[in-house]
C-alpha cells in the first residue's frame, strides 16, 4: 500500500466519524469506510498514537483531542483578518502607506490581508494571495527568527538564499546576524532585499498560546520611510494579538 493509499484511507476513516452522533466500532469503522478490518485497525492504531483518534473503554473510536488544538489554531488564523483590520487601518492612515497582513507557509510567507494609506505619490501594494521567500521580507525574518538554528540552516540550504538584489541576504552568516537582532529587538527590516526601491518593516503576532501566528508590515519606497513607524507596527501588532488573546510577559 502506497503512502498516498494510506492517507486517502485514513482520511476516510476519520470523516465517517465526524459524521458520526459518537463512538464508533472497529467493525462498524471499516464498513463505512469501505475497508477490510485489518487494515482500518492498523491505521487506527496510528491516528491514536499522533492523538488524532481516541480508543474508549469499551473499544469503539473516536476522533481526538488533538483535533481541538488543529480547530483553535485554524480558527484563530481564520479570524485574525477580522480581528486586524481596525488595526491595520489606523496604521496605514497614520503612515500614509500599504499595511501587510502576513502568515507563513513553509519556506514562503502569503500575504492575506492588505490595507492601503492615503498616499498620492507612489505607492507599494501588495497583492493578496502573494507569496515570498522568507529571507526576503521583513515578515519572513520574523518567522526565521523563532526557528532553531538547524532549522535556519535547513532552510538555507533547501533555498540556497536565492538573491533578488544587491541587498539581499545570501549567505549564512548575514542571516543568522540578521536574526539575532531580530529576536532581540521584535521588529525585522527588509532593506530593498527583495526589491530594489521598497522597503518594509515586519512585527510579530502571537496567539493565546503565545505562538507567532502571523506577521504585519509596512511596505514604503525606501526613501519615504520614518523613524516613527517602528513603534506604531509594534503597537498595532501587539493589539492585534490581545485581541486573540495573547498576554504579554513582564519584562
Amino acid at each position: 500500500m502506497s503512502s498516498i493509499q494510506v492517507i486517502d484511507r485514513a482520511m476516510g476513516l476519520m470523516q465517517v466519524m465526524s459524521r458520526a452522533s459518537g463512538p464508533l466500532s472497529l467493525s462498524r469503522l471499516a464498513q463505512a469506510a469501505e475497508l477490510h478490518t485489518a487494515s482500518a485497525h492498523r491505521i487506527l492504531g496510528a491516528l491514536i498514537a499522533h492523538g488524532l483518534v481516541e480508543k474508549t473503554g469499551i473499544g469503539e473510536y473516536d476522533l481526538g483531542v488533538r483535533w481541538l488544538e488543529v480547530g483553535n489554531r485554524l480558527r484563530a488564523r481564520l479570524n485574525i483578518r477580522q480581528v486586524a483590520m481596525p488595526h491595520m487601518q489606523t496604521l496605514a492612515e497614520a503612515t500614509g502607506e500599504t499595511v501587510n497582513l502576513i502568515v507563513r507557509r513553509g519556506d514562503e510567507v502569503v500575504y492575506i490581508e492588505r490595507v492601503t494609506g492615503g498616499q498620492t505619490m507612489i505607492q507599494v501594494v501588495q497583492v493578496v494571495g502573494a507569496h515570498a521567500p522568507l529571507h526576503v521580507t521583513a515578515v519572513g525574518k520574523i518567522f526565521l527568527a523563532e526557528d532553531s538554528a538547524s532549522a535556519v540552516m535547513a532552510y538555507a540550504e533547501r533555498t540556497g538564499l536565492a538573491k533578488y538584489t544587491a541587498n539581499t541576504l545570501t549567505t549564512l552568516d548575514a542571516l543568522n546576524a540578521e536574526l539575532l537582532e531580530v529576536r532581540q529587538s521584535q521588529l525585522a527590516h527588509d532593506r530593498e532585499e527583495a526589491e530594489l526601491g521598497v522597503a518594509c518593516l515586519g512585527a510579530p503576532i502571537r496567539d493565546a498560546e503565545g505562538k507567532l501566528v502571523a506577521g504585519l508590515s509596512i511596505s514604503a519606497p525606501a526613501e519615504r520611510h520614518k523613524t516613527g513607524w517602528s513603534t506604531a507596527l509594534k503597537m498595532a501588532a501587539a493589539h492585534i494579538g490581545t485581541a486573540i488573546g495573547y498576554q504579554a510577559q513582564p519584562e
